[in-house]
C-alpha cells in the first residue's frame, strides 16, 4: 500500500501557515500604518469655569463671570496628503453675554490656526499655510502610543512649549488615561496701544505690555490613540504699563476651565472606538490568527505525515 495525503489536511497545513504568516503582518505591518492622524476630523470641544474678563462696553473687569471657551477642529482633506494631516481650528472666548455668538468676532476672544503635522508622529509640519509657526510634541492631540515622559505642549498664547509632566493615570467618565501637568510662569506675550489712564500712565497713549500665565494646566489622554479625553486650563492675561512689574488690568483670569461633561462623553467614546480598533489589528487579531494557524499547521501536519492508506497500483500487493 502507500500513503497519500488527504485534501483536506493539506487545506488545514494552507489555511495555517496562511494564518500564521498573517498573523505578524497584521502586527508589524497593518497596525502601524493604520495609526495614522485622521484627515476628516469635525470636533467640537467646550470648557467652561467661572474667571474674570474685561468688559469693554464697561471699562472694567468683571469677576465671577462664566466662561465658556470653544474649540472647533476641521480637517481640510483637499490639502492633507497621505503624510500630513492639515486641521483648520477656531478658538472663542465668552462670557455669558456673548453667547451664543452669532459671528465669532462678537466674541470676547476669536482665534484663528491652520495646524499641519506628521500623521505618524505628530510632529509639526511647516508647510501648507501653517499659521501660526508651532513647535513641540503635543498640541490638540499626543502622539500615538503615549509613553509616561514629559512631553513638550504647544501653548499658542505662550506662542512657546510648555512642559507637560506625567502625573500618573485619571479616569474620565470611567476611561483610564495618562494625566500631563504644568504650569506657566508669568511671561510677557506682546504690548497692546491703550489709553495711558487704563494703565495708570499719564501718557495720553502707550503700549501696554501684555502678560500671560497658565495656574495649571492638566490634559489626560488615551494612551494607546494620544487623544485628548479631559483638558483642563487656567488663564490669565493681563495689561501692564511699561516697565511695571505689577498687573494694571485683567483681561483674562480663571483658575479652572475644563471640558464639559457632555465633551468628556464625546471624547471619550472617540478614544475607546479608536483605540478598540487598533487594539483589533495590532493584538487581538494577530494573537488569535497565531494561535488558530498554529492549530490548523499542527493538526494539518499530523495528518499529512500519516497520510491515507490507499489500494496500490500494478506491481504492488494490495490489501
Amino acid at each position: 500500500m502507500r500513503r497519500t495525503a488527504s485534501p483536506l489536511s493539506l487545506v488545514l497545513l494552507g489555511v495555517g501557515v496562511f494564518l500564521l504568516v498573517l498573523a505578524p503582518l497584521l502586527a508589524w505591518y497593518v497596525e502601524p500604518r493604520a495609526k495614522r492622524t485622521p484627515l476628516d476630523i469635525d470636533t467640537v470641544t467646550v470648557l467652561t469655569g467661572k474667571g474674570a474678563y474685561f468688559d469693554t462696553d464697561k471699562v472694567e473687569t468683571v469677576e465671577g463671570a462664566d466662561l465658556t471657551v470653544t474649540r472647533q477642529v476641521r480637517g481640510d482633506v483637499a490639502d492633507s496628503t497621505e503624510e500630513h494631516a492639515v486641521w483648520d481650528v477656531s478658538t472663542s472666548v465668552d462670557p455669558d453675554k456673548s453667547l451664543p455668538a452669532a459671528d465669532p468676532h462678537d466674541s470676547l476672544q476669536w482665534t484663528t490656526e491652520r495646524w499641519v503635522s506628521d500623521r505618524k508622529t505628530n510632529a509639526p509640519v511647516h508647510c501648507c499655510g501653517e499659521k501660526p509657526y508651532f513647535e513641540g510634541e503635543a498640541y490638540l492631540k499626543f502622539p500615538f502610543d503615549v509613553e509616561e515622559r514629559t512631553y513638550r505642549w504647544w501653548d499658542s498664547t505662550l506662542g512657546a512649549t510648555v512642559p507637560l509632566k506625567f502625573s500618573g493615570t485619571k479616569k474620565i467618565q470611567g476611561y483610564e488615561g495618562l494625566r500631563f501637568t504644568g504650569t506657566v510662569k508669568a511671561t510677557q506675550t506682546g504690548t497692546r496701544q491703550v489709553p495711558g489712564r487704563l494703565v495708570g500712565s499719564k501718557a495720553e497713549q502707550v503700549l501696554a505690555e501684555e502678560w500671560y500665565t497658565n495656574h495649571g494646566i492638566e490634559l489626560v489622554a488615551d494612551r494607546r490613540t494620544g487623544r485628548i479625553v479631559y483638558a483642563q486650563i487656567g488663564p490669565r492675561k493681563t495689561l501692564r504699563k511699561p516697565g511695571s512689574d505689577k498687573d494694571a488690568v485683567v483681561l483674562l483670569d480663571s483658575r479652572k476651565i475644563a471640558f464639559t461633561e457632555a465633551t468628556q462623553k464625546a471624547q471619550v467614546a472617540l478614544a475607546d472606538s479608536d483605540s478598540g480598533r487598533l487594539k483589533l489589528l495590532g493584538e487581538t487579531v494577530p494573537m488569535g490568527a497565531a494561535g488558530l494557524g498554529l492549530a490548523l499547521a499542527a493538526v494539518g501536519t499530523v495528518m499529512v505525515v500519516r497520510g491515507r492508506v490507499r489500494p496500490g497500483g500494478a506491481g504492488e500487493p494490495s490489501e
